[in-house]
């Protein structure tokens, strides 16, 4: 998934990145406010945003971001923050946040709450998605097709979740490069073809939909 982190401590934002990349996620690393305002233009499966940055409240931006910046409303947000009081997790909640999590807190629970979230958007109430014979369990990150394990690289797993988390709509060459690899990425005109080709080898060649002029679709 790619995720977007609005957060200005330092050393929290280095391990919060490093984590989630090493589990196999793009991380987008805005560390003000002015920052999050250009990122949210692009395409992201869920934003952690913590509520006190140097140019302002993470929550009054959500709340504006709601209401008038144009984020896709399906986007979900979890906000980070030291504020534990009951007061301040139901104005978050209310601002708009689809959970709420207090620093200092553990990795591993943010992952869980990041897998949790991304479940919910996707109106699912387990961590196995199913498209055909293709089985993605995206907690273990492991792919079986047919019941047989499916040996993918990184990025091929990347494309895979990608489409298999949007079933029956078409998605763009140009959206999943932007998911797949972020600002930074270096990514050449032809990567997301060489990827789905890989794919459609190893999962069966009429698992991916080329939908001519607009991008690519998993069978269900």
């Amino acid at each position: 998934m790619r995720l977007l982190l609005v957060e200005d401590d330092a050393t929290l934002g280095d391990a919060v990145r490093d984590y989630l990349v090493e589990l196999g996620h793009v991380v987008d690393w805005s560390k003000c406010l002015a920052s999050a305002r250009e990122a949210v233009t692009e395409p992201f499966d869920i934003i952690l945003l913590d509520w006190r940055l140097p140019d302002g409240s993470g929550i009054e931006w959500l709340r504006g971001v709601r209401l008038r910046e144009g984020l896709n409303q399906h986007v979900p947000v979890l906000v980070l923050t030291a504020r534990d009081q009951l007061d301040d997790r139901v104005e978050g909640l209310d601002a708009g946040a689809d959970d709420y999590l207090t620093k200092p807190f553990e990795l591993a629970e943010l992952a869980a709450r990041v897998r949790a979230l991304s479940r919910r958007a996707d109106g699912q109430s387990h961590a196995v998605l199913r498209a055909g014979p293709i089985e993605v369990d995206v907690t273990a990150r492991t792919v079986r097709v047919d019941g047989n394990e499916a040996d993918l690289t990184a990025r091929e797993y990347a494309v895979l979740e990608a489409l298999i988390r949007r079933p029956g709509r078409i998605v763009s060459q140009a959206t999943l490069q932007q998911l797949l690899y972020g600002f930074d990425g270096d990514v050449e005109s032809n990567t997301i073809k060489v990827h789905v080709s890989s794919l459609r080898r190893k999962l069966g060649r009429d698992a991916i939909e080329t939908v001519r002029g607009m991008g690519y679709r998993i069978r269900s």
